[in-house]
């Protein structure tokens, strides 16, 4: 029987090994042609089907593709022909055979083939007589292993026979080793094994100005993936030695967690430091773990104690910039339904920080919640703590003592005509203070009282367009939606002031604007009186992109209407804005900005815009500006910055960052990375200049090799990371 037709040729496939007893009942085989000239002849005795030009069969996890099979559904084995391409799937493990002839049966799956190319990456092998073995495992015959994906890898290993055991290991017997067609070393017996790396070297030389030359390394031991271990050698020409173990771990239903121990004997510890205190003998200890269940219980841990206040500075300068002052505590939380519990430690390990400690600070949560079948909703807080307060290098009083505080309240929200959400509140907060040690202004407990009320309405408009559309800008249909909200606040003046109690959760200094209502004003020391109104309007712009909703503008503008004023306030705060705009997929675009009303001036600005339309280069410009203000922030900046990536062909690459601050034109920071694709490695020389305006420029030189097997950096890490590849 023959067909050319492909909806006929699946249907009859099916049907002629629908008896056949080696496979299972549940079982089945797709044959279908991979061009429309395609034909197949099925044998209705035996049931065996022959397909030709062109032909892909699927059974399982297993794909064959070929110019002609052969299928005998009672051996379940297929016999192909030219340009055969077999992949397999185990959990998440693919490989890909390639030959020009080859047998598979799919209940052992086992192969032979007179020729083979099989693919795992990043290890590639080729061979003759490929035979399936009893254990499972394959032989071949003169073959070459390499994790250059060519035709010609620039680096091989040569082998008289090759032992392959799918997604473990690859051993070679008589291996030698060539780069191109010159040999350069024999083993007599090679293993390589095709999972993760279990024993390998990291290094990264260069030169830094203020370090000299360095060499900065690492042993890593990986023996499962839920273990990680490495051991840091590092070497700063003008600092001397350093390193220390560090440790990955994944324990299942036990959490994971990771460890970090580094010492250096530092040569040169007056480097920068100015006037803080720095010894020789430097440390970092860092150790963190999480747990988490399903009955709603969480765990985390970190401990972070180091020897002095620039250590991340010098040697992690990656985690300095992200967190300059690193926390140590405990804490663990239950969730139920409507109620969670908290229990905080939080001690000072690094005596030069400014620390709140909180020995401990225990919290229970009520979630908005129904009460009965009314239509009120309550919520609430209430926590008992020990605290300190530890001032750190910044000098000040240190004070400690014990605080309870318990906030409820009740809301009532409605809606009214359909669109219209009004939902008001009122809540009262008591908070005790212990007599405080340390502080001679305070010498008996107090309690303080605290009412609020207010009520928030908000509603969201939207209108649908379904005609506009646009390759250009991704554009399918269009939806606006806009949300106005206006939040009324009253606080009356509480029986005593924040100058008369001691401060442990006072108001730090931000650019933001700050939360008007409990309990997510968290500054409890600091609450006093409010009589204030937050207006805020939100604007999105979608539209449809792959098939699922996109932003491209979210805009929302809030500022306040401060009705009755404190000491030192002006009716109306700045005016914030926030923008995120994508006018098509490669473009994005970021604004903060805040306005000053009372001096018609900008007081910050943060813009940044990301052009990624292809491969070849991408640009992110950006713009950062502060106005100075000595009372709060100190000296402000107008900073503009540039990170240019361009892929000049097929072997070369560079990125250019550039860091300006255009009030005095000084070029603040400035770095250079020139990639080299070497086929089955890549070459990164990397150039940074700091200009630190007090002393000398720091400049940094750094070299990588890296194999792409086995990369150093993650995607984009260089990028995102810059301080990574410059030694930090």
């Amino acid at each position: 029987m023959k067909c050319t037709r492909f909806g006929t040729l699946l249907l009859m496939t099916l049907a002629g090994i629908a008896g056949a007893t080696e496979l299972d009942p549940v079982d089945w085989v797709e044959i279908y042609a991979t061009d429309p000239s395609g034909e197949l002849e099925t044998d209705p005795a035996t049931g065996a089907t022959t397909a030709q030009n062109g032909v892909t069969l699927r059974y399982r996890q297993a794909t064959l593709k070929a110019q002609t099979i052969v299928f005998d559904p009672e051996l379940s084995e297929v016999h192909a022909e030219g340009d055969v391409l077999l992949e397999t799937i185990n959990g998440d493990r693919a490989q890909v055979w390639r030959s020009e002839s080859a047998r598979y049966n799919f209940q052992t799956e086992s192969i032979e083939a007179e020729t083979f190319r099989i693919g795992q990456p990043p290890i590639f092998a080729s061979g003759y007589e490929l035979l399936t073995q009893p254990d499972g495992t394959y032989t071949a015959l003169n073959g070459t292993i390499t994790t250059d994906d060519l035709a010609e890898p620039v680096y091989k290993i040569r082998a008289r026979k090759l032992s392959i055991d799918p997604g473990k290991s690859i051993r070679a017997e008589g291996a030698t080793v060539y780069a191109g067609e010159v040999p350069v070393f024999y083993w007599p017996r090679y293993t390589h094994h095709l999972g993760p790396r279990k024993l390998y070297w990291r290094a990264l030389p260069g030169y830094r100005s203020i370090f000299g030359p360095f060499a900065l390394s690492s042993y890593h031991w990986d023996p499962s993936t839920n273990f990680q271990s490495a051991m840091r050698l590092d070497w700063r020409e003008r600092r001397g030695f350093a390193g220390g173990p560090t440790v990955q771990y994944d324990l299942g239903d036990w959490g994971q967690g990771d460890a970090l121990l580094y010492y250096a004997n530092d040569q040169a510890p007056h480097i920068n430091a100015g006037s803080i205190p720095v010894d020789t003998d430097r440390y970092r200890i860092q150790f963190r773990h999480s747990y988490t269940n399903n009955t709603g219980l969480s765990l985390k841990a970190r401990v972070e104690s180091q020897s002095d206040a620039l250590l991340l500075r010098d040697y992690f300068e990656a985690d300095f910039r992200r967190d300059l002052q690193p926390r140590t505590f405990f804490e663990a939380n239950q969730a139920w339904d409507n109620w969670t519990f908290d229990v905080l430690a939080q001690p000072q390990l690094n005596s030069f920080f400014q620390t709140i400690e909180r020995l401990p600070d225990i919290k229970l949560t009520g979630l908005r919640q129904q009460i009965g079948n009314t239509p009120f909703y309550y919520d609430s807080e209430s926590s008992l703590a020990y605290l300190r307060f530890r001032s750190g290098l910044l000098g000040g009083t240190n004070y400690a003592g014990l605080r309870g505080d318990t906030y409820h309240q009740v809301v009532l929200p409605k809606t009214y005509f359909g669109w219209l959400n009004v939902m008001p509140r009122v809540g009262g907060r008591y908070t005790y203070y212990g007599d405080p040690e340390g502080l001679n202004t305070i010498q008996e407990d107090q309690g303080r009282w605290v009412l609020n009320t207010g009520a928030e309405v908000n509603t969201k408009m939207s209108r649908v367009w379904t005609r506009p559309k646009s390759k250009i800008f991704d554009v399918d249909g269009l939806r606006h939606i806009i949300q106005p909200s206006v939040n009324y606040v009253f606080v009356p003046e509480p029986n005593l002031r924040p100058n008369q109690l001691p401060q442990y959760d006072f108001d730090w200094i931000t650019p933001r604007l700050l939360p008007i209502e409990f309990p997510d004003y968290t500054a409890i020391d600091s609450v006093d009186s409010q009589n204030v109104i937050r207006w805020s309007l939100r604007n999105k712009l979608q539209t449809k992109r792959d098939g699922q909703v996109a932003d491209m503008i979210h805009w929302a503008l809030y500022t306040d209407w401060r009705l009755q004023r404190r000491p030192g306030q002006t009716t109306f705060p700045d005016i914030f804005s926030d923008l995120d705009f994508s006018p098509t997929r490669w473009i994005q675009l970021n604004s903060q900005v805040r306005y000053n009303i009372q001096d018609k001036e900008w007081r910050e600005a943060n813009h940044r815009v990301t052009l990624q339309p292809n491969e070849t280069w991408n640009w992110t410009l950006g713009h950062r500006f502060l106005r100075t203000d000595p009372s709060t922030y100190g000296p402000g900046n107008n900073l503009v910055f540039s990170s240019v990536y361009y892929r000049m062909n097929e072997n070369w690459g560079m990125r250019a960052t550039h860091f300006m601050e255009t009030r005095d034109g000084v070029l603040e920071e400035q770095s250079y990375a020139v990639y080299r694709d070497l086929r089955s490695w890549t070459a990164m020389f990397g150039l940074r200049i700091r200009e630190n305006r007090v002393g000398d420029n720091d400049w940094t030189l750094v070299f990588t090799l890296q194999l792409k097997a086995f990369p150093v950096w993650k995607l984009n890490e260089d990028r995102d990371l810059p301080e990574r590849i410059f030694g930090g």
